[in-house]
């Protein structure tokens, strides 16, 4: 039986936010090293440089950029910085997240301004570069926006709400974008990379036995390949530990 073979390929560019540790991180690894010219964004300025300086040293292209992804005055300078890096950006990675706080509380016990700020980092941030980035896309009609979900999206957890509720949003967001940009050549899709041995992991659940979870490696892995595929429904929402889309 004659295999399908992937039609698309891999971009030559990408922007990933969230990406000084975790899955952000490896997943700059992994692009790299198929030759992606990678600008990673975080707020952390030194542990940005260091997975930075990590890349190069394996060979690959990488550039780091100090921002916070909710300030919305810093977002389109920061589109603007990484196109003049690398070039016009090919993949969009909306990996930055905020969990909210720790311990986690139950939706009475959170207030105003923790759940605006959950909502500004993981549903505002993505929709502003969305529009930053997705209208360039949209001009040269080819492009990718990858939003990093999660199964709070759509489970109901109990001291889970702000970080579900952004999920959530942004799933919806990612599906509206994909029927809206599918004209122009402009692919949304959305990931649960499922649970994985990271530190926001360990702040909300630091009694989990980091055996059971997923290493980001793997799942940058898994996200790669997943770029590469042709045959995903319109704004189709991929659950990477079932091998699922919707």
């Amino acid at each position: 039986m004659n295999q399908r073979t992937n039609a698309i390929a891999l971009p030559t560019t990408a922007l990933v936010t969230g990406a000084s540790r975790g899955l952000g991180a490896a997943l700059g690894r992994a692009l790299a090293r198929r030759g992606t010219r990678v600008v990673l964004v975080a707020r952390g300025e030194d542990e940005l440089a260091r997975t930075v300086a990590s890349i190069r040293e394996a060979g690959g292209e990488a550039h780091a950029l100090t921002a916070d992804v909710a300030d919305k005055r810093a977002v389109y300078p920061l589109a603007g910085a990484a196109a003049d890096l690398v070039g016009p950006i090919e993949l969009l990675v909306n990996n930055a997240s905020e969990l909210g706080p720790v311990p986690l509380r139950l939706l009475f016990d959170t207030e105003y301004e923790e759940l605006e700020r959950v909502l500004a980092v993981n549903v505002l941030g993505p929709f502003r570069l969305s529009k930053a980035v997705g209208g360039a896309m949209a001009l040269r009609r080819s492009g990718t926006i990858l939003n990093l979900s999660s199964d709070a999206a759509v489970n109901a957890y109990a001291r889970w709400g702000a970080y579900s509720a952004s999920k959530a949003a942004l799933d919806q967001l990612g599906r509206v974008l994909a029927v809206e940009l599918a004209e122009h050549n402009v692919r949304v899709l959305s990931v649960d990379p499922g649970e994985m041995n990271t530190a926001m992991h360990r702040d909300a659940l630091p009694d989990a036995d980091p055996s059971s979870l997923l290493d980001p490696a793997v799942v940058a892995e898994r996200i790669v390949a997943l770029l590469g595929r042709d045959d995903l429904p319109l704004g189709a929402r991929v659950e990477l530990g079932g091998e699922g889309a919707a």
